[in-house]
């Protein structure tokens, strides 16, 4: 059974997905879900379909976007796609308890393409004006061989939302907002950094507005110290009708360019890595 979360101020729900690593299968405001639902391209992975047809999913630990060759493995063995985590059922969970701020953690454990083993501990909270969802993610290695942490959380919005005067922003863009069909026609994809602009390093990207929503926007925030990053996507293409925003731990670039940079530092056996995110309606 799915997990839900609730709260007041703007009414919101976000319904948690057990067999997708805690991920969020519905977020739902004054009734209207802004997860894109089947309007969504598929690259024939069932994990990733199901997925990509909520509002969120993470991508990782051990690779982010399309499937590379892993490294030292003479087979053409390649990463799974957008990583191994997708699709991993959540571990041990824990809601709050009547009194407590409303959220939810749990401890996952994922097997990694390499061989190594990685815990995700997750926990979701709303803030304390009840307006913000947060997440604070911690990668532990508990493996015996190191790996190259990458992490990139997709955040699904519906097309369908967006309207003529739905446009982007944010600190990494500094005073300049476009409109939501970046790109050449069905499809667009940028990736920026997004550290300049960001504050106590964090960067926000605003999205809207959404007359669904009155008017207001969808606003994430996510801290730079580990999703230096933001890439954004969409595609209108056949019945796919969805925009995409995703914080990033690496530019876009293949793994063998990334490490030849020195970009792809390993995480030892026991090491730790922290993320952190946090997403309202505005």
């Amino acid at each position: 059974m799915p997990m839900r979360i609730s709260a007041g101020g703007p009414d919101f729900q976000i319904l948690l997905d057990r067999q997708s690593a805690l991920d969020i299968s519905a977020f739902v405001v004054g009734g209207v879900d802004l997860s894109p639902g089947t309007a969504i391209p598929s690259d024939g992975d069932r994990r990733i379909d199901h997925a990509l047809q909520g509002f969120f999913f993470t991508c990782g630990p051990d690779h982010i976007r399309h499937p590379e060759p892993i490294e030292g493995r003479e087979d053409g063995q390649k990463y799974p796609l957008h990583g191994s985590l997708c699709g991993t059922p959540a571990g041990e969970t824990w809601m709050s308890q009547p009194g407590e701020p409303p959220g939810c953690n749990a401890h996952t454990e994922v097997l990694l393409a390499n061989g190594g083993r990685a815990r995700i501990s997750r926990l979701w909270a709303v803030s304390p004006d009840n307006r913000e969802v947060t997440l604070n993610d911690r990668v532990t290695n508990i493996g015996d061989r190191p790996f190259s942490p990458m992490l990139m959380y997709h955040m699904n919005i519906g097309g369908r939302l967006a309207g003529a005067d739905t446009q982007i922003g944010g600190t990494m863009f500094g005073e300049e907002r476009f409109g939501w069909r970046f790109g050449d026609g069905d499809r667009g994809l940028l990736c920026v950094p997004a550290t300049a602009g960001a504050k106590d390093g964090w960067a926000e990207v605003v999205l809207g507005p959404f007359e669904a929503f009155s008017g207001r926007s969808l606003a994430v925030r996510f801290s730079t110290h580990t999703l230096p990053f933001l890439q954004m996507w969409r595609c209108q293409s056949g019945g796919a009708d969805v925009i995409g925003i995703e914080p990033a731990s690496h530019r876009l670039a293949k793994r063998t360019e990334l490490a030849a940079a020195g970009e792809m530092p390993l995480l030892a056996s026991g090491g730790t890595v922290d993320y952190a995110l946090a997403f309202r309606i505005r």
